[in-house]
């Protein structure tokens, strides 16, 4: 017997199969990803790599199969058809993604006896059902089925030509009936009464009646297609000729524009516009073709089917974003109120946060989940009023403006709009397309909103707007007050890590023709690439770099190509990904924090592009008193430098320092990277300390970094971009930070990921900041209990928020 079937024991591990019936002779790849039917593989693979393959008994299989109850009753989970195949593992291979990939060959049709065992894997005792011989009758069915077979490839079916060839030599007809069931592409029920049927002549019987049914459908379909095309030229044909005798009459003078007119007039009628909008349309029927192929070309009555499945919402957003869980309950949140009250005039979500962290994806993910169109209108140096609200017809070239000409290309009056760079709009002589935006984006308002160049209210209420933003400060008031702020803040070094395994190496691999088989980055490769190629909150850089290593491997896999050698494995390792990027541009002592200097501050920043470490310099020089800033710092910064020295010089007594130093001394203060402008009120502490070092000649600390604004009398105050300026911090190297005392709950809102690794320090004046930033502690003596209390109860507080926060998760 062929493939050793003689040799078949007994018992056989049992390999339940989802949604495909195996016959024997077939040879095909089935992918495992349980535990259990794992082991199963693997005791076949151990003993004679003989294996039972039945497929599973689903509730609707179980309505249409009654013609053949199971002998022996399979309890769940192996409640499997008792008919089923005998298969050989050929080979085994474990993918990325934790499954496993075997390739089978049938065998034999077996019948299941009893289910032996189910644990560790399952075991069946079973028969082999061998078939009988052929009869004359037999053979002129199996003439029957090839031709029929063949019949139905002109028809488009996909037929492999290598079964074409080998059934021309199969007699068999067991053998046949299993050859071509195996390539028809049949449902489970209908195939697995193909296979439990034990007469080999019944069973192509069955086959050769699928085969009849399917050349019919075939032909049918045909004789459709014909008529269909039939009609298609007939029509056009006439279209044609129509075209042809309106260009005869234009030349002959016979036609002045009525017909066109009717059929605008027609379209108008059809579109579903208000009765306002037909009346103003059949006014201006005869004089603006444009004005009124806008009219109708703009959806007055369609919209998106969407229908709302909170656990589809959340599967969309865990899907295509690692973390952000707040935010992302944030945005459930707003779908289910949209689900519950389709009705409710909802708030207008504008994510805020640094560039490549997702904020434009977060609204594509919002759109995929509820179902409606996706469009985004990119706002950023906007400065005429005429973009929002469109021109007035009487203007040449005018135009509809962006929101009614997004809605046309659209296609539907209900999409997600995304309104990009909010905080970039401008304004000049033309208006102001902020103050626009308020009625676009004011649900009591925008039912009703009224565009130049349409003259006749649209209704916006029923498109769902969001907009984002680098920063919060450059979006007027007004149009603010409209806005529900959500901050999408930078990512932790660990978020980026798990984000470039999970999200960005697959995509780049995928848009750079290889597949996972032929590149795998190290862990320790993808660490190298965003310490010391990339700074960034967001993602953007890293993504360019892990693109370009992709690339620079396809280039060598292609050129490997053509000389004709086999692809292989390659694993980007640090030493692999430093060759293809080139030399380092960030290192781990850019900021030294190891040295002591003096006059120097470390503080923190929050910019655009996220949190920064910011050192400000001090020196003191022969002179009277005047202060010299430098590194381009804008006002905001300027008062600041002005407030620290002043308090400082208040305080100098306790601080030790000389009076007279303020008067005989000039103080030039500089922060470096002078090309860049910097300005912002958190920079105060930071100066103070600088100031403190440089008068009284004391080494600064520079594994320290501060931030807050101070006041004349040393108070620290609060700021924002918490998250941002701690992994900067991180990222520099840098294990300890004094945050003002009122940001304590933003700090306690971060990871606890996060809050381990840094050691914060909440002050409420300046003198507590001196007391950590100088290692001699000079300033301790002039400490009183209350503040030593104060101090103690700071300290406390941190370590409950900190064990309250792991004791939830």
């Amino acid at each position: 017997m062929s493939q050793g079937i003689d040799k078949v024991a007994d018992c056989l591990p049992l390999l339940p199969l989802k949604d495909i019936v195996v016959f024997p002779q077939m040879i095909l790849p089935v992918f495992v990803s349980e535990d259990i039917c794992m082991r199963a593989v693997d005791a076949a693979c151990a003993k004679d790599r003989f294996i039972f393959l039945s497929a599973f008994r689903s509730e609707i299989n179980r309505e249409h199969d009654t013609f053949f109850e199971l002998r022996v009753s399979t309890p769940p989970p192996f409640d499997v058809y008792d008919v089923g195949t005998v298969a050989s593992v050929m080979r085994t291979r474990k993918l990325p993604d934790g499954r496993t990939k075997v390739l089978i060959q049938g065998v034999s049709r077996a019948l299941i006896l009893g289910l032996k065992q189910s644990d560790p894997y399952p075991v069946v005792s079973m028969k082999l059902l061998l078939d009988k011989e052929i009869t004359q009758e037999g053979e002129a069915l199996c003439l029957s089925v090839k031709e029929q077979l063949e019949k139905i490839v002109p028809f488009g079916r996909s037929i492999s030509p290598d079964l074409l060839m080998l059934i021309e030599d199969v007699t068999d007809a067991g053998r046949l009936a299993n050859l071509v069931a195996s390539n028809l592409g049949l449902k489970i029920v209908e195939a697995q009464k193909v296979l439990a049927t034990s007469d080999p002549f019944e069973r192509l019987r069955k086959v050769h009646t699928l085969l009849l049914r399917e050349l019919e459908s075939y032909t049918s379909q045909s004789r459709g297609y014909s008529h269909s095309k039939e009609e298609s030229a007939k029509s056009q044909r006439e279209q044609y000729l129509r075209e042809q005798l309106k260009a005869l009459k234009h030349e002959l003078g016979e036609l002045d524009g009525k017909e066109e007119v009717e059929d605008l007039k027609d379209k108008i009628l059809k579109t579903g516009m208000t009765t306002e909008a037909q009346s103003e349309c059949l006014k201006q029927a005869t004089l603006t073709r444009t004005y009124l192929e806008w009219m109708v070309d703009l959806p007055w009555t369609k919209v998106s089917d969407s229908k709302i499945e909170m656990s589809h919402c959340k599967k969309i957003l865990d899907e295509d974003h690692y973390g952000l869980d707040k935010i992302k309950d944030r945005i459930l949140e707003y779908i289910a109120v949209k689900k519950l009250n389709p009705e409710l005039k909802g708030p207008i979500l504008c994510f805020v946060g640094p560039p490549g962290v997702g904020k434009t994806s977060l609204g594509r993910s919002i759109a995929r989940a509820l179902g409606r169109k996706f469009v985004r209108i990119s706002l950023g140096g906007v400065r005429d009023e005429a973009e929002i609200r469109g021109h007035r017809r009487t203007y040449v070239g005018a135009m509809p403006g962006r929101i009614i000409q997004t809605l046309k290309t659209v296609g539907t009056r209900n999409p997600v709009m995304m309104l990009d760079e909010i905080d970039k709009l401008g304004a000049d002589y033309k208006g102001d397309p902020a103050s626009a935006l308020l009625e676009v984006l004011d649900p009591e308002q925008n039912h009703s909103f009224s565009d130049h160049y349409i003259s006749v209210p649209f209704d916006l209420s029923q498109i769902i707007f969001l907009a984002n933003a680098n920063r919060l400060d450059t979006i007027p008031a007004a149009l603010r007050d409209r806005l529900e702020i959500i901050e999408v803040s930078g990512y932790s070094e660990e978020e980026k890590s798990e984000i470039t395994r999970q999200y960005i190496i697959p995509k780049v691999i995928g848009q750079n023709g290889l597949n996972p088989d032929l590149v795998q980055f190290q862990d320790t490769a993808v660490n190298l690439v965003i310490n010391s190629y990339t700074r960034e909150s967001g993602l953007r850089s890293l993504e360019k770099h892990i693109a370009t290593i992709t690339r620079k491997l396809a280039r060598y896999i292609a050129e490997n190509d053509e000389k004709g050698k086999d692809r292989k494995l390659v694993k980007v390792t640090p030493k692999i990904a430093k060759e293809l990027l080139g030399e380092e541009r960030y290192f781990s002592d850019d900021h030294d924090i190891y040295k002591k200097r003096i006059g120097v501050g470390v503080g923190l920043a929050y910019t655009q592009a996220g949190g920064e470490i910011l050192e400000l310099e001090v020196t003191l020089m022969n002179g009277n008193g005047k202060l010299i800033l430098t590194g381009q710092l804008g006002d905001v910064m300027k008062e600041s430098a002005q407030t620290a020295l002043t308090c400082v010089r208040a305080l100098a007594k306790d601080l030790k320092i000389d009076a007279d130093k303020f008067t005989t001394q000039d103080i030039h203060l500089h922060v470096p990277a002078g090309a860049i402008p910097k300005d912002g009120p958190s920079a105060g502490i930071a100066i103070a300390v600088a100031l403190v070092s440089a008068f009284t000649n004391q080494y600064v600390s520079q594994d320290v970094a501060v931030t807050g604004e101070i006041t004349l009398h040393g108070r620290v105050l609060p700021i924002g971009g918490v998250r941002e300026k701690v992994l900067a911090a991180l990222r520099s190297g840098i294990r300890k930070v004094c945050l003002p005392d009122k940001n304590r709950g933003s700090f306690s809102e971060l990871p606890l990921t996060i809050r381990r690794r840094i050691d914060v320090r909440f002050v409420t004046k300046l003198e507590e900041v001196l007391k950590v930033c100088f290692e001699n502690n000079e300033f301790a003596s002039g400490s009183s209990s209350d503040d030593k209390n104060n101090q103690s109860r700071q300290e406390r507080t941190s370590k409950s928020v900190d064990n309250i926060s792991a004791a939830n998760g």
